[in-house]
């Protein structure tokens, strides 16, 4: 059993930054399959990026250049770097991990882009 813990959501301007943390319980963190996903009211949880065992990412197009995903498996953590943000990245953001058919979720932290 994993347990997934995000933290660092909060109220930010336009054009700001935020960066949010997942941490891990248990061990075997380095291999499992990191990803984010955000969800509004209303609308299905939608995927944000990935990383992979080897530090390989990838991102949804509308976050790409400004998001940036990392983690260190001694910390049992990864990270969501988020720049630039507009309005439109207002959700909760939930921390996924997954290996096989093992999947796993936090229980999400609200971001919100206003002024």
């Amino acid at each position: 059993q994993v347990q997934l813990v995000e933290s660092g959501g909060g109220l930010v301007q336009p054009g700001g930054s935020l960066r949010l943390s997942c941490v891990a319980s248990g061990s075997n963190f380095q291999v499992f399959t990191m990803a984010w996903y955000r969800q509004t009211p209303g609308q299905q949880r939608e995927y944000v990026g990935f990383i992979g065992t080897g530090g390989t990412t990838s991102y949804k197009e509308s976050v790409k250049g400004r998001f940036t995903i990392s983690r260190d498996n001694a910390k049992n953590t990864v990270w969501l770097q988020m720049n630039n943000l507009k309005p439109e990245d207002t959700a909760v953001y939930y921390c996924n991990a997954k290996v096989v058919q093992l999947e796993y979720w936090g229980q999400g932290t609200q971001v919100t882009v206003s002024s």
